[in-house]
């Protein structure tokens, strides 16, 4: 039964391993924080594939958040 269960969950999706689409999704999330921060969220995904949790950590610990020059009076 629970080896039943622990197999289940370690399944792929369509022939793709789970550790694949967890990096995908956190190399979203990094381009989401960094936009946040008015950083480039393009570039930070781009980074993101291949530093992965170490990008995250420099978008929330190193990275100052710049001003809007957009909305700025």
């Amino acid at each position: 039964m629970l080896t039943t269960l622990i197999a289940a969950t370690a399944m792929d999706t369509n022939g793709v391993p789970g550790y694949v689409v967890g990096w995908g999704t956190l190399s979203l999330i990094n381009a989401g924080l960094a936009q946040s921060k008015n950083h480039s969220g393009l570039l930070w995904w781009f980074v993101s594939l291949f530093l992965g949790p170490i990008a995250t950590f420099l978008i929330v610990a190193v990275l100052d958040k710049r001003p809007n020059l957009l909305n700025s009076k």
